[in-house]
């Protein structure tokens, strides 16, 4: 089963600390956490009565870890996926592009993409062919960021890092 303390790692080691670049669309961030993913959690680490760039810069890794595991490995239940890399390949995406990272890899197991992961997507991700799955999520992972690049120009700038990242996540 798949352990999200060996992915950890791996998100850290692409997510630096705190940028808010006027390009980017998850505008303030910390170690990956967007204000707006923080301001779904409700914490207002300095107190000050809102939830800003402020709380954003003083996230910990344990704040990371927290939201990590709540609000994307939980979603894919990646404690109950058998290989370790398709969990990494699957949580990340789901990291980076929300939704559409349970929504695509469903429609790649030909199963109702509804962006929910229960019994039966986690039975589909079990019993697909482990390398052959692992490689066509990668490559529609590539796909869906060059489509964004395609759609939003200005997104361009951040695609050979997304791609590096993407191309991280090797099978074992």
């Amino acid at each position: 089963m798949a352990n999200i303390n060996l992915y950890f790692p791996k998100v850290l080691a692409f997510e630096g600390g705190f940028i808010n670049d006027p390009g980017d669309h998850g505008h303030e961030t910390n170690m990956g956490i967007t204000l707006n993913t923080w301001k779904c959690i409700g914490n207002d680490k300095n107190r000050d009565g809102i939830i800003d760039g402020q709380d954003i810069k003083m996230l910990t890794r344990d704040d990371v870890l927290m939201v990590l595991r709540r609000g994307f490995w939980d979603k894919w239940q990646a404690d109950l996926i058998n290989n370790q890399s398709i969990a990494e390949q699957l949580v990340d995406w789901t990291w980076s592009s929300g939704k559409w990272g349970i929504i695509w890899p469903q429609r790649l197991l030909g199963i109702k993409a509804d962006g929910i992961v229960g019994n039966y997507t986690l039975a589909s991700v079990n019993s697909a062919s482990p390398a052959e799955f692992h490689a066509k999520v990668q490559n529609a992972r590539v796909l869906f960021t060059q489509e964004i690049c395609r759609r939003d120009p200005s997104q361009e700038k951040f695609l050979k890092g997304w791609l590096n990242r993407i191309h991280s996540f090797k099978f074992q």
